[in-house]
């Protein structure tokens, strides 16, 4: 039996999984992550850094890494990327002026070698706003069939009212489970 071996049967009864939340700022990352933890959402400020929650979904414990979106930090994303299992990535649906930005962002995100294998789920942000473009736009928008190197998923969602999130929460994990701990 060799190591990897041990690792995966050891990994399979924690049931544990790194997710890493991104997207540019104001995308509503951390709102994602307070509405799945059943927080107050009224008070949320843009992320200086990085926030880590524990969540439990589904029988698994996610260690979920919500890092800040604004420029100046997006050059420190890559220090989270290790051991990563998947990306949530939060696109804000109303702001079409900076869908060319994000796609560059993740595009450039996906290239990175320690996220090779990682789940992707973009989240289709901000759908309660009135003309918010609908997931079908996001995923022309980023070019998300042309991935290839990752499984991904879109799911339109919002993070203020809780819609989808669940739902998209439920693929990444399943999706993630599939590879990492072999479902039976």
């Amino acid at each position: 039996m060799g190591l990897l071996s041990i690792l995966r049967k050891m990994r399979q009864k924690e049931k544990e999984m790194r997710l890493l939340v991104l997207g540019l700022d104001n995308a509503g990352k951390t709102t994602i992550i307070k509405r799945l933890n059943g927080e107050d959402i009224d008070t949320i400020s843009p992320t200086l850094g990085f926030n880590i929650k524990t969540l439990e979904h589904n029988g698994y414990k996610l260690h979920v890494f919500d890092v800040g979106g604004q420029k100046s930090i997006r050059t420190y994303w890559r220090n989270y990327f290790e051991q990563t299992d998947g990306v949530i990535w939060v696109v804000d649906s109303a702001d079409r002026m900076r869908l060319k930005d994000t796609k560059d962002e993740l595009k450039s995100l996906l290239l990175e070698e320690r996220l090779a294998g990682a789940s992707l789920l973009v989240f289709a942000n901000k759908q309660d706003l009135p003309g918010a473009l609908t997931d079908k736009q996001i995923r022309e928008g980023l070019e998300l069939d042309s991935i290839v190197t990752h499984h991904w998923a879109i799911q339109a969602c919002s993070a203020v009212t809780g819609e989808n999130l669940l739902r998209g929460m439920d693929w990444i994990i399943g999706d993630i489970a599939s590879r990492i701990y072999l479902l039976e």
